[in-house]
């Protein structure tokens, strides 16, 4: 394997369905108990707040009751070790990441355990439930409290970085993604054009799989850290 200067992650659902964190498409997945229109619009918001909020109370206690799995520590530990740059960006709305040791994390769909204030703009960590009547701590108005996360018909965050860490990179590999959620589905496309070796650690083929140079399937507390240590050795040699 050569060595990488620049390497640029995007981690989905896969990577932590093993700790216990429910994919969305999957059968069985979120949206197969729940409409996405009605949950994570800022249409379904507005038609029923209350119904997004319990969503997102029972989404946070749940995130709150799961641990990092092998794969987000091989991750940390690559940031860590490799004498390059090691970049992370996450369509995952939990914090296993972190938990896990990774620093250099982009969250492009927001995190689950922020609350944002659509009347003062601030955004600030929650750990419990959020309600329609929940007053914003900072500017005290009431009403104005949502989830700090991305909805469907929302500009990811931070794609301007995303897009050119992805123009640097050499190295781009996906993660426990399915392929067919954009502009994530589209990032190696944008790595590959900018000379980048693409590979996907998937536990079956993406819809987006023709597109890699690469792949290699199966769960990924065994892929990832099997891939990482491939790294590691290659760097470090």
């Amino acid at each position: 394997m050569p060595e990488f200067d620049r390497i640029v992650i995007l981690t989905g659902a896969g990577i932590s369905a093993e700790s216990g964190v429910p994919t969305f498409r999957d059968k069985g997945g979120i949206w197969a108990t729940y409409d996405y229109r009605d949950v994570a619009t800022p249409e379904g918001f507005e038609k029923n707040p209350q119904l997004v909020h319990e969503f997102y109370n029972m989404r946070r206690r749940a995130h709150q009751s799961v641990a990092p799995n092998a794969a987000h520590f091989a991750l940390a530990l690559l940031e860590k070790t490799h004498p390059g740059a090691v970049t992370l960006i996450t369509q995952n709305v939990d914090q296993l990441h972190e938990q896990a040791g990774s620093k250099n994390l982009i969250h492009m769909h927001g995190e689950a355990l922020k609350g944002w204030c659509l009347g003062c703009g601030t955004r600030m960590p929650w750990l419990g439930d959020m309600f329609l009547e929940t007053a914003c701590p900072v500017c005290a108005d009431v009403g104005t409290l949502r989830p700090d996360v991305v909805w469907f018909g929302e500009e990811p965050y931070h794609m301007e970085r995303i897009i050119k860490e992805l123009e640097q990179a050499d190295l781009f590999i996906s993660i426990g993604t399915s392929g067919n959620v954009y502009p994530a589905a589209g990032f190696v496309q944008v790595a590959a054009e900018y000379g980048a070796h693409t590979v996907e650690l998937n536990l079956e083929p993406s819809e987006g799989r023709t597109h890699f140079a690469e792949a290699i399937h199966g769960p990924a507390t065994d892929v990832v850290p099997a891939y990482v240590r491939r790294l590691l050795d290659a760097a470090l040699t």
